[in-house]
């Protein structure tokens, strides 16, 4: 029996694309988030404590991006499993209020919860 998906698999680390605040240079992809920091996919190693500001650009519902400004340390740097790829972890020095809901909607996004019945 053939299953054919319904939904083409999207990589989300290519969506998500990290800059540099004051170049406005690509620096990486998110890899991952939580509410004090983040980890960064970056095809360079990251300098380990030193202190960054990077800039997130979301898409917006009106065309324009939502920029969210984050100043950030490394914490830590190490070889990803993919070839030419780094992981770095990132302390965030008084996240954004936008920063905050970035993360609860991926984490709406991305949980499996069941359906309210509507009455």
């Amino acid at each position: 029996m053939v299953i054919e998906r319904l939904i083409e698999r999207q990589q989300l680390t290519y969506y998500l694309e990290v800059f540099n605040r004051f170049t406005d240079k690509p620096v990486g992809f998110l890899g991952n988030v939580s509410d004090g920091g983040l980890m960064l996919i970056s095809q360079l190693p990251m300098l380990v404590d030193a202190d960054f500001e990077l800039r997130l650009k979301l898409p917006g519902s009106d065309g324009c991006p939502q920029l969210i400004d984050l100043t950030a340390r490394c914490l830590w740097c190490r070889e990803d499993v993919t070839p030419n790829c780094y992981d770095s972890g990132f302390i965030l020095y008084q996240p954004p209020a936008e920063y905050t809901a970035l993360i609860s909607a991926l984490q709406r996004y991305f949980s499996f919860q069941p359906l309210q019945a509507s009455a």
